[in-house]
C-alpha cells in the first residue's frame, strides 16, 4: 500500500508558535506527506521550510523505543514504580521542594495540565518551568503588570490590517516565516503599507522593510520612551481612553528623562520613525526573543506598551502590541501555569482565593504558597544539591540553558534524573538515569495554543513506534503509582480537556481573561473534529479582541502604565572582552536539531556553526573568509566558522543556537551565556554576552563525506545529514602521523577498496573508500581549509564515483552549488545561471522559472542579492 489512496488528516505543524495547520498522509511505509492547509486560520495552506520538510523528520533512525535505566533496557512497570519510589523518597526525606520537573513548549496542552497538577497540586511544590522561560517570560511579566493577566490583544489579522507593522527583535522572515508572508502579502496589496524593522543586525526580515532601526543592543527602552514622550509632545495622546489607565504621568515623566541617542541611532533616523508611527493610527508593534532575552525584558515590553495604551491604539482592528511565540505550544503552557509563578488558567499562585479554589478543585492534598524556582534558579538549586530528584520532559537544556557547561554538570551529579524524550541522542538524555520513551509529533494527539490564543488539534496520524507512550499517561502512572490513582484516572486526552476547561469556568469565575468553560462539555467525538477555535470560549462570547473597552485584568479594572528607565546589558565589554554576543535561530534549523537534523533539505543551506562578524572586526583580526575563530567568554569557550558580512556592526557578533554534541560539540554556543535574567520574568539575557574572538589555528582541516554517520572526536568538527549520508567538517591542532589508519578510523572502515592521493610537501591528503564500484567514505585534508565542491560531493556516497577525488564535478556535469532554497532544493549555481540564461530581472522571475521562493518565501532575500550581483546592464537586458 503506498498511502496515496489514506485519507488526510487535520494536524498543526511541531514548530513555532505560529501553529500552521497542516494536512498529513502516511505514505504506508512509515513516511509522511505534508502540506498547509488551506482551511486554518493562521496560514491558510502556507508553509515554511521545516514545515514543508517534516515528512523528512518522523523516521526511526535514532528513537528511543523502550525504557532504559541506568543504560539498560527496562519495561515500563519497574520503570515508573522507580521514579514513583524516588520521587516519594525525597519529598519525604527532604521536603516537597526537593523535587523538581523541567518541561517544554513540545507538549501538548494536556500533557502539561498532567505536570502542572502533579507538580502544585500533589508533590505540593512550585518547582516546575519551561523552556518558555527562556524565550517568553518577559512578554507575560509585561503583559500581566499592564493588563493584571497575561493576555495577548489582537488576532494574526491585525498584521494585515495595519497601516504600520513595527517588527522589533524579531527575525519574521526566519524564525516566523508564514507571519512574514502574510505581512508582505497585505504590503503587496496595499503598497502603502509600511514596515520598520528595529533590529542590531540587518536580517532577512529587512528585505520588506521601509526603514531598519539598527538600535545598540539592550536600548530598546530608551527608544520607546523616546516614541512616548514624542507621543505627548505631538498631541497624539488618547484623553478618553487614558480615563482607563493608571500611571500615565509617571511614565511620561520617565520616558521625558530618557536620553534617547544612548540606542546609538541617527536622530534624523529616530524623529522619522516617532514621526511615522504617531501618525498612523492603525499600529501593530510586532516583539519577540530580541526584547524577551533580556536583563531588562519585562521593561522592554512596558515600554512597548506604554505607547499603546498611551494611544488607545490596542484591541481594534489593525491596532496593538503582538507577541509572537517561539514554539508550538508556548502559549498552551503558560495557560496551564507551566511558569513555575502561575496556577492553571491565568490564576495566581500568590492568591489565596486562587489557590485554595484550584486545590478543591483538584481535591489537592498540597498546594504552594510561593512561586517555585524559575529555570536559571532551578539548575542552579540542581547543582548545589538543593533539588534531589528532576523530571526533564522534551527539551534539552544541557545545551539550551545559560552557562549550559555549568548546567550540564549539574543534571550529571543530580540524584535522580528522569528524562522523557523520543531519542537519546541528546546531551541531556545521556544524563539520565531513566529514560522514558515518549510519543512524537505525528504519533499523540491533543491540543496547542498558537500565538493569537487559537486553540488547535494536533492529532495522531502515525502508530506509535516500540514501547513510546504519551506524556499524560507516563505522568498520570507515576502519580497513581504514589498513591493518587483517583486523581489521575484519565482514559485519553479527551477527559483531560475537559476538565481543564471545567477549571477555567473558575478563572472566569474570578473575572480572568482565559475562560474555555464553553468546551467543558465536549464530547470525545466533538473533541476529535474540533475546528480551530480562538479564546476566550464561553456562554456570552468566543475570540475577539481584548482592551478597546478599556476594561483590564488589574484590581482596578484599569490598565497600568510603568514609569521605565534605561538599563545597560548587564554584562559590559572591555578590552578583555571587547565583543557583544547575540544569539539566535537560523532559518531551516529548529532549537537543538533533534527534529531537524534529521532532514537532509533542512541541512543543506546552512551545515556548520558561524558566527557572524564585521569586516572591519575580521580585519583587525587578520580573518580570512570562512576561517575558523575561537570565541571565549567568562563562561566558555567555543569554536565556529567565521562569516565576515556587514550584516552585524562593528563590535558585535552572532551566532546560531541550535548545534550540540551531536552536531558539533565545540559550537554549544549557550555555553557562553551568562545566567543573568531579568530580574521580574526571570528570563535571561540571551542576546547581550559579552565575548572576546581570536583565530583558531589549527594543523589540519579536513572535508569529509560517508553512507553511515562517523564522529570525528577532533577539537572542531560539524557533521550534517544528506540525500546520501553524512557530511562533516573537521580541524584539529595536530596532524596524524598515518593519514590512511586514522581515516580508517574515522570511518570505521578496515578493508575495501581505497584510493589515495598525497601531497605531504603542501600537507594535502585525500582518501576514498569504495565497496562494490560504489563511494563509501571520503576524506579530504589539507594545511588550509579544503578548497573542494562540499555538496557535489555530498550526493557521491553510495554512488559510482571513480573520481571523487578530485572534489570538484566534472566539466560535463552541472553543479546546483550550496542550497538556497531548502523548499526545492535550489542551489545558487541553478539559480545564477538562470539569472544570466533567461534575463531573469526579479525574485518573481526566478520563482517562475526554478520555483525557489514561492513556498515559504524566506530566502527571497538571498534570491535578491543573487540578483544584485548580475551588472546592471545586463539584468535590464
Amino acid at each position: 500500500m503506498d498511502g496515496s489512496s489514506l485519507p488526510e488528516t487535520r494536524s498543526t505543524c511541531a514548530y513555532c508558535g505560529v501553529g500552521c495547520g497542516v494536512l498529513l498522509r502516511p505514505d504506508g511505509a512509515g513516511g509522511l506527506a505534508v502540506r498547509g492547509d488551506p482551511e486554518h486560520p493562521a496560514n491558510r495552506g502556507r508553509l515554511c521550510s521545516k514545515g514543508t520538510n517534516l515528512g523528512e523528520t518522523v523516521g526511526l533512525d535514532d528513537r528511543l523505543l523502550h525504557p532504559v535505566i541506568k543504560g539498560a533496557r527496562a519495561d515500563w512497570d519497574t520503570a515508573l514504580d522507580l521514579v514513583a519510589e524516588k520521587f516519594r523518597d525525597t519529598v519525604a526525606r527532604h521536603g516537597p521542594d526537593s523535587v523538581a520537573l523541567y518541561v517544554s513548549g513540545q507538549l501538548l496542552t494536556e500533557d502539561y495540565y498532567i505536570a502542572n497538577k502533579l507538580t502544585k497540586g500533589y508533590l505540593g511544590t512550585a518547582n516546575i518551568d519551561t523552556n518558555s522561560r527562556l524565550c517568553m517570560a518577559s512578554t507575560v511579566a509585561g503583559h500581566r503588570r499592564a493588563f493584571g493577566t497575561d493576555t495577548v490583544p489582537g488576532t494574526y489579522e491585525d498584521l494585515e490590517l495595519a497601516d504600520l507593522v513595527v517588527l522589533t527583535g524579531s527575525n519574521t522572515a526566519w524564525c516566523h516565516p508564514v507571519l512574514f508572508q502574510r505581512i508582505r502579502a497585505a504590503k503587496e496589496a496595499r503598497p502603502e503599507m509600511k514596515i520598520v524593522v528595529i533590529d542590531p543586525r540587518r536580517t532577512a526580515t529587512c528585505d520588506i522593510a521601509d526603514l531598519h532601526l539598527p538600535l545598540r543592543p539592550g536600548s530598546d527602552v530608551a527608544l520607546f520612551n523616546g516614541l512616548l514622550s514624542a507621543i505627548y509632545d505631538m498631541g497624539a495622546v488618547d484623553g478618553p481612553f487614558l480615563d482607563h489607565i493608571d500611571g500615565f504621568e509617571e511614565a511620561i515623566a520617565a520616558a521625558s528623562d530618557s536620553d534617547p541617542t544612548v540606542t546609538g541611532l541617527d536622530p534624523l533616523l529616530l524623529k522619522r520613525f516617532y514621526q511615522l508611527w504617531v501618525g498612523t493610527e492603525k499600529v501593530v508593534t510586532v516583539f519577540s526573543q530580541g526584547v524577551n532575552q533580556s536583563s531588562s525584558g519585562a521593561d522592554k515590553v512596558n515600554a512597548i506598551l506604554n505607547c499603546h495604551l498611551a494611544t488607545g491604539r490596542i484591541g481594534k482592528p489593525g491596532c496593538g502590541p503582538f507577541s509572537v511565540t517561539g514554539q508550538p505550544n508556548a502559549m498552551g503552557g503558560r495557560e496551564v501555569g507551566g511558569l513555575a509563578n502561575m496556577l492553571a488558567c491565568h490564576m495566581e499562585i500568590e492568591n489565596p482565593d486562587h489557590r485554595q479554589a484550584v486545590r478543591q478543585f483538584w481535591d489537592a492534598p498540597a498546594m504552594p504558597e510561593k512561586p517555585g524556582l524559575k529555570a536559571v534558579d532551578m539548575f542552579r538549586a540542581v547543582g548545589e544539591g538543593r533539588i534531589k530528584a528532576l523530571w526533564i520532559i522534551h527539551t534539552n537544556p544541557a545545551v539550551s540553558m545559560p552557562d549550559a557547561d555549568r548546567v550540564r554538570d549539574a543534571i550529571a551529579g543530580c540524584d535522580f534524573v528522569v528524562v522523557s524524550d523520543v531519542t537519546d541522542r541528546t546531551d541531556t538524555a545521556r544524563l539520565a538515569d531513566v529514560l522514558l520513551p515518549a510519543t512524537a509529533w505525528g504519533e499523540k494527539s491533543g491540543t496547542v495554543t498558537n500565538s493569537d490564543r487559537t486553540i488547535s488539534r494536533q492529532r495522531a496520524v502515525l502508530p506509535a513506534p516500540g514501547e513510546a507512550r504519551p506524556d499524560w499517561w507516563a505522568m498520570a502512572e507515576v502519580a497513581r503509582r504514589m498513591g493518587w490513582r483517583d486523581a489521575f484516572d484519565y482514559q485519553g486526552p479527551e477527559e483531560i480537556f475537559r476538565e481543564y476547561a471545567t477549571l477555567s469556568g473558575i478563572a472566569g469565575g474570578f473575572g480572568l481573561d482565559f475562560d474555555i468553560s464553553g468546551l467543558k462539555g465536549i464530547t470525545d467525538s466533538a473533541y476529535d473534529q474540533m475546528k480551530p477555535t480562538r479564546w476566550p470560549v464561553t456562554d456570552g462570547r468566543q475570540g475577539g479582541r481584548f482592551f478597546a473597552d478599556g476594561r483590564f485584568f488589574t484590581p482596578s479594572g484599569k490598565g497600568r502604565m510603568l514609569p521605565l528607565h534605561h538599563r545597560e546589558p548587564a554584562a559590559q565589554t572591555g578590552p578583555r572582552y571587547p565583543f557583544r554576543l547575540n544569539t539566535g535561530r537560523i532559518r531551516d534549523q529548529w532549537h537543538t536539531m533533534t527534529r531537524t537534523a534529521k532532514s537532509a533539505k533542512l541541512s543543506s543551506h546552512l551545515a556548520e556553526p558561524f558566527l557572524e562578524i564585521h569586516p572591519e572586526d575580521a580585519a583587525r583580526l587578520k580573518l580570512a573568509p570562512a576561517a575558523l575563530v575561537q570565541v571565549a567568554s567568562p563562561q566558555g569557550r567555543g569554536i565556529l566558522r567565521a562569516l565576515i558580512t556587514d550584516r552585524v556592526q562593528p563590535g558585535e557578533v552572532f551566532a546560531p543556537m541550535h548545534w550540540t554534541a551531536e552536531t558539533a560539540p565545540s559550537a554549544r554556543i549557550d555555553a557562553l551565556v551568562a545566567p543573568v535574567v531579568d530580574p521580574v520574568s526571570g528570563q535571561p539575557e540571551s542576546k547581550a554576552a559579552v565575548c572576546d574572538v581570536q583565530p583558531f589555528r589549527a594543523a589540519f582541516y579536513a572535508f569529509a563525506v560517508a553512507t553511515e554517520r562517523f564522529t570525528p572526536g577532533t577539537r572542531y568538527w560539524a557533521q550534517a545529514k544528506t540525500a546520501q549520508g553524512w557530511r562533516a567538517e573537521i580541524a584539529c591542532t595536530e596532524a596524524p602521523a598515518d593519514w590512511e589508519a586514522w581515516a580508517r578510523a574515522l570511518f570505521g572502515i578496515e578493508g575495501g577498496e581505497v584510493q589515495v592521493v598525497s601531497d605531504p610537501r603542501r600537507g594535502g591528503f585525500r582518501i576514498a573508500f569504495h565497496e562494490g564500484g560504489r563511494l563509501k567514505a571520503a576524506l579530504f585534508a589539507a594545511a588550509e581549509p579544503v578548497a573542494v565542491m562540499r555538496d557535489y560531493l555530498a550526493g557521491l556516497p553510495g554512488e559510482e564515483a571513480p573520481h571523487a577525488l578530485s572534489g570538484r564535478v566534472g566539466a560535463d556535469m552541472p553543479d546546483p552549488g550550496p542550497t538556497v532554497c531548502a523548499c526545492f532544493g535550489v542551489g545558487v549555481n541553478t539559480i545564477l545561471s538562470a539569472i544570466a540564461e533567461q534575463g531573469l530581472v526579479s525574485v518573481d522571475q526566478i520563482g517562475q522559472a526554478l520555483r525557489a521562493g514561492t513556498n515559504c518565501g524566506s530566502c527571497r532575500p538571498e534570491l535578491a542579492e543573487l540578483l544584485a550581483r548580475i551588472p546592471r546592464r545586463e539584468a535590464a537586458e
